[in-house]
């Protein structure tokens, strides 16, 4: 049995990054779906940083990967504050009519 090497995890990310790529240019009516991808692709990258750094033996990557998870954990919590606000004013989520908050 093969052990597990650095080109795994980069394929796992690359897959994982591909499918929230997908999912946000495939989705343009669901604000949910497009939010959940993004957080899919920044959980990618985080993969990266964390294989990049056990493979270097250095703790800067799981350091990083750490921030990017703070940074994703606010994005959700105002994206979804948001979009909880804007339907309360509208009363649908829809991705064509987010111009209207422009006014």
């Amino acid at each position: 049995m093969a052990a597990i090497g650095l080109s795994h995890y980069l394929i796992v990310a690359a897959i994982l990054f591909a499918i929230g790529m997908a999912g946000i240019f495939l989705n343009r009516k669901n604000v949910i779906v497009i939010l959940m991808s993004l957080e899919l692709m920044l959980l990618s990258v985080n993969i990266n940083l964390v294989a990049f750094s056990q493979f270097l033996g250095d703790l800067t990557g799981q350091v990083f990967a750490f921030m990017v998870l703070t940074v994703a954990a606010a994005e959700a919590a105002v994206g979804l504050a948001v979009l909880v606000a804007y339907f309360r004013n509208r009363g649908d989520i829809a991705v064509e009519d987010a111009n209207l908050m422009k006014n």
